[in-house]
């Protein structure tokens, strides 16, 4: 990672200019294959858009200003669609039709109700999805006809196992049982016979991929007896299994186009999407465009499969969706998402690196290494822990992380154990073991960080959203010597609370969280209460800043307004960024400008410059706190 040549300058951009990136989603083609029916957050919030397949100019769906609207689907016959919002961050999401007047409709108006769109019926006439309006905590599986919008029931949900794909003459059910957060029981239920079949023989992790379009088969991904996920097949006659497809990576994810004729492949590839679309008859893998150093990320295809839309990008380029029609070989670039102020040249490739932690294990880490970083001028650097537990960051673009490193911060993204993707033995690595041995594999990413010749070793922070917050927090409470500053994005404080009031709707996922994490009610507590930073806030002695969502279901506002209090008792420089119209995850423009700017002010005063001093007299300067009440 050395780098020998002098100090390559770069254009810094202000963060309204990386935001003024613009972030696409869906896909799906009108049933003439005449436009495709997107999600953008150009307007500053997401609304819904058609354009057309050939590209041009969007034309606006929603024009919302306060709640965000995303795209769902085409109808199959017509133009009325089918679009997903909730209330602001709050994930109680509702299902919208909107007709060919323009009109809007709340299709699922339950007001507490978590609504799901799972797909179309093989008649078109109709679709499934899943609500909990029966019960909080189990999602029921519905089919809404589309003529006159009338809801039936099709499974009651009474055991918490989860809907996972329905065969297309319904009979066959998917449902998979959660045993702890790797490891799943996989069924298929036969409306028919009302019998439950188990398809796995073993502990294992099990999940759902699709049925067969002519109802004989189910496929499955399992890592019984491998460190990775492979693809199965099994016969839904003579319940014979076989392998499918197997890769040194994970095999996340497998589906049928719709007429049959092609199969899509994803595959976690050292964080990575690498995606294979094989030609179901001959079995070949399909000759997909060249895109040089960008990879495609995803694709879909137009019911008679004749086109496929695609999201090509990379660590140092946001994802653009591209057409490309099968019978004239023709490509289209629909989308140009990066800022045209902004000079490709000047964003960064992030790469691959590993290293040992403190028992040998190697720990995957994605880099960012500014350009204008050298031996001969030294830069600062942070620590980015993702969310999870069991998260992964990947080799994906990140507006938020690219302003850091343009702005002269390296980022080393540690994949600490505990994280997806690299086997299930690492995956597990962490379990009842939160804040100890993953906390440990994140001073030895900032040890790493402060062995590179282009970093400044006494400049070195950490920083991360949700567990990657709590993670944040616990260094700077259990390793409060290790990390200069820190940044805690709605991250967990106190475990006992956190796992108290997790949502109903993850009902079937409650004794799989508690049998990694610990059970509050038991005497798990003991643990969680020793490893919640919430009660150890005296041994904070760096700056923090924490930035939190008012409408957050998963972390709650009190956390935050906690951790804050406690840490300013010390006399600790601390700023608080407040969104009262935000949830877990911040998806408006005008927040998230607020949000990272304030980050990067935060850093440039506490990490970046020189001879800031913190101790003493100086710790009454503490930064104001700026709740936003947008």
């Amino acid at each position: 990672m050395k780098k020998e040549e002098a100090a390559v300058t770069v254009e810094e951009y202000t963060i309204e200019q990386f935001m003024d990136n613009e972030a696409v989603s869906g896909g799906s083609f009108s049933y003439d294959n005449s436009k495709l029916l997107i999600s953008s957050n150009r307007s500053g919030i997401y609304n819904v858009y058609t354009v057309p397949t050939t590209g041009g100019e969007y034309i606006p769906i929603t024009a919302s200003d306060s709640t965000s609207y995303f795209a769902e689907s085409f109808f199959p016959n017509d133009d009325r669609m089918l679009l997903s919002a909730d209330g602001n961050g709050d994930e109680i999401d509702h299902i919208y039709l909107r007709d060919t007047t323009g009109t809007i409709i709340d299709l699922t108006p339950e007001k507490t109700a978590k609504s799901q769109f799972y797909s179309w019926a093989e008649d078109d006439k109709s679709f499934y999805y899943g609500s909990n309006k029966r019960d909080p905590k189990y999602f029921d599986v519905y089919k809404m006809d589309i003529t006159d919008f009338k809801s039936k029931l099709i499974y009651q949900n009474d055991d918490g196992m989860n809907f996972s794909g329905i065969s297309n003459d319904e009979n066959y059910i998917a449902l998979v049982q959660s045993l702890n957060t790797n490891d799943s029981d996989l069924y298929i239920y036969n409306q028919q016979t009302k019998e439950k079949t188990k398809v796995n023989d073993n502990q294992s992790g099990n999940s759902a991929q699709a049925f067969s379009k002519d109802n004989s088969a189910f496929y499955y991904t399992t890592d019984d007896g491998e460190e990775f996920a492979y693809l199965m097949e099994f016969d839904l006659n003579t319940k014979e299994k076989s392998t499918v497809l197997k890769k040194s990576w994970d095999i996340m994810g497998a589906s049928f186009t719709d007429q049959g004729n092609y199969m899509v492949v994803y595959v976690n590839e050292d964080g990575k999407n690498a995606i294979e679309v094989i030609d179901v008859a001959s079995k070949k893998v399909v000759t997909l465009p060249d895109f040089g150093d960008q990879s495609i990320t995803s694709v879909g295809f137009s019911d008679d499969e004749k086109w496929m839309r695609m999201y090509v990008g990379g660590s140092n380029s946001p994802s653009d969706l591209y057409t490309y029609n099968f019978e004239t070989k023709e490509q289209y670039k629909i989308t140009n998402v990066l800022n045209s102020e902004i000079n490709p040249e000047d964003l960064v490739s992030a790469s691959v690196v590993r290293f040992k932690s403190f028992d040998g294990t190697m720990i995957p880490a994605i880099y960012y290494l500014p350009h204008q970083a050298s031996e001969k001028n030294k830069v600062p650097a942070m620590v980015w822990v993702h969310g999870g537990p069991g998260g992964q960051t990947r080799q994906n673009f990140s507006s938020m992380l690219q302003y850091l490193v343009n702005h002269g911060y390296a980022v080393l993204a540690v994949n600490n154990r505990g994280s997806s993707g690299y086997g299930k033995t690492f995956y597990k690595m962490d379990d009842l073991n939160h804040g100890e041995k993953d906390l440990q594999d994140c001073v030895e990413g900032k040890n790493w960080l402060a062995t590179q010749s282009e970093i400044d070793g006494d400049k070195i922070g950490i920083i991360g959203g949700s567990y990657g917050g709590y993670m944040t927090m616990a260094a700077l409470t259990f390793a409060p010597e290790e990390f200069d500053v820190g940044v805690n994005i709605f991250g967990v404080t106190n475990w006992m609370r956190t796992l108290k009031s997790i949502p109903p709707y993850w009902e079937s996922m409650r004794k799989s969280l508690y049998l990694e994490l610990g059970d509050p009610y038991s005497a798990d507590s003991v643990r969680l209460k020793r490893i919640s930073p919430l009660f150890h806030t005296d041994k904070v002695t760096k700056p923090l800043i924490v930035l939190q969502g008012s409408q957050d279901p998963r972390v709650l506002q009190v956390e935050s307004d906690e951790i804050v209090e406690g840490v300013r008792k010390n006399g600790v420089p601390v700023e608080y960024v407040l969104f009262e119209d935000e949830g877990h995850g911040f998806i408006k423009k005008e927040n998230q400008i607020e949000a990272y700017s304030k980050v990067l002010e935060f850093l440039d005063k506490y990490l970046k410059k020189e001879d800031q001093a913190i101790d003493g007299e100086t710790q009454s300067t503490e930064i104001k706190a700026e709740p936003e009440t947008k």
